[in-house]
């Protein structure tokens, strides 16, 4: 059980961290203005504390969505790992005691 916890966890963080490295270029990608010559600039008034409001909420909802998914894939190969531990024969030093010897 500790094994998979450690599994779930180590799962959740390295989720994170891919979540906190993908999640701002996309959030980029996806609110960059498309169609506009090379070199042009939007002209936009905006509200900066809705700007970060948002952005920050993005990035957290996906580190929140990443750690999630990494945890459940650290369960699956935890849960993978300690029965494949379990299925492995032990291997026996017993010697068989019920021979018969024909006379």
């Amino acid at each position: 059980m500790k094994g998979i916890l450690i599994f779930v966890l180590a799962g959740a963080l390295v989720g994170v961290l891919l979540a906190s490295w993908i999640v701002p270029p996309a959030l980029a990608w996806y609110t960059t203005p498309g169609g506009l010559p090379q070199g042009a600039e939007v002209q936009a008034v905006v509200q900066i504390s809705e700007v970060i409001r948002y952005s920050t909420s993005q990035l957290l909802r996906g580190q929140l969505i990443g750690g999630a998914i990494g945890g459940a894939l650290g369960l699956v190969s935890g849960l993978v790992l300690e029965f494949r531990s379990r299925r492995r024969p032990t291997a026996s030093t017993s010697t068989p005691t019920d021979r018969t010897t024909a006379a």
